[in-house]
């Protein structure tokens, strides 16, 4: 089977904060309720409050042997918010504080615990606990110490302590198709391929975006529009100003978040591999801004020298 051409181009990463939390229900329908509810509307920071996703499954009827505190099946999830934001700390915490107790509290049979343990932490418990209006209490559960709120469903138990670190946000891959149709399903499998990645997340719907950005705008109150010149619709109004090439139809995009720029670059691998065969796919690409948006490059094609272009 023929293979699209990869690209020697980079994706242009940056650095993020991010908190891992792992949420457990009593089965995989009220598992899910909880995990797309909580990671909704969290597919591009630039009108997002976050970016979230689902990382893996663990527990019971996974494929992973990692267990879960009280046994159940769990999913953990990524929240990620840009270091270069100068509220990031506060803006995180806001992102987790409404997305778990109004998605996750609110959700029967969940529980919540932590992923992360270090300084840089958030009394998230605590202050969702304030729900339980006085009824809240401490009490040790499944070897930990953890706020039980009263609930009319019966109880929502969850950490006191959320940690925080470093990430990685803005990976990315670009998909181009002779056909709208041969563009999704390159993506589609390369989302598949993140998904299977430890540490990972894609954060659009089905893990892949059909609008795919640059920085800036012709309008001021903007600051990220379409990116006119891989436009297909746009190739014979641009001209010579148009990258497409004249046997694509469609461009699809992933974007994948992680844990650091190993397992963000582990993923890309990946997710090129699980893509490159698909029919009608011409090439495989990445967006990057010549090191003016982050300073963590993954080239498509390994040992790549940067001359800071596309």
């Amino acid at each position: 089977m023929a293979r699209a051409e990869v690209e020697a181009t980079y994706a242009e990463a940056f650095r993020s904060i991010y908190a891992e939390i792992l949420v457990t229900a009593k089965d995989r329908k009220w598992l899910d309720y909880a995990v797309t509810a909580a990671t909704g509307h969290a597919s591009s920071t630039i009108m997002c409050d976050c970016e979230a996703g689902l990382d893996r499954y663990i527990g019971p009827e996974t494929d992973n042997s990692e267990p879960t505190p009280d046994g159940r099946l769990g999913a953990v999830l990524q929240f990620h918010v840009p270091r270069f934001r100068k509220d990031r700390r506060d803006a995180l915490e806001n992102a987790l504080l409404a997305r778990v107790s109004q998605n996750i509290l609110t959700c029967p049979t969940t529980r919540c615990f932590n992923r992360i343990d270090s300084d840089d932490y958030y009394r998230l418990g605590r202050k969702i606990a304030y729900f339980g209006d006085t009824y809240e209490r401490l009490d040790d559960r499944f070897g930990r110490h953890m706020w039980v709120i009263p609930t009319m469903g019966g109880t929502f138990e969850i950490d006191r302590r959320f940690g925080f670190r470093d990430g990685i946000m803005g990976g990315n891959l670009w998909f181009l198709g002779e056909t709208e149709d041969d563009a999704i399903e390159a993506a589609e499998r390369a989302a598949v391929a993140v998904e299977a990645t430890p540490g990972t997340i894609t954060t659009f719907p089905g893990g892949v975006a059909a609008s795919a950005s640059k920085a800036g705008s012709h309008y001021k109150f903007l600051f990220a529009s379409t990116n006119e010149a891989y436009c297909p619709t746009l190739r014979d109004q641009l001209g010579d100003a148009s990258k497409v090439p004249s046997n694509v139809q469609s461009i699809m995009e992933i974007i994948i978040n992680g844990e650091d720029l190993d397992a963000v670059t582990v993923a890309t691998y990946a997710a090129i591999e699980a893509s490159v065969e698909t029919p009608g796919l011409v090439r495989i690409s990445a967006g990057n801004y010549g090191g003016r948006l982050g300073k963590s490059f993954i080239h498509l094609v390994p040992e790549q020298p940067v001359d800071g272009t596309r």
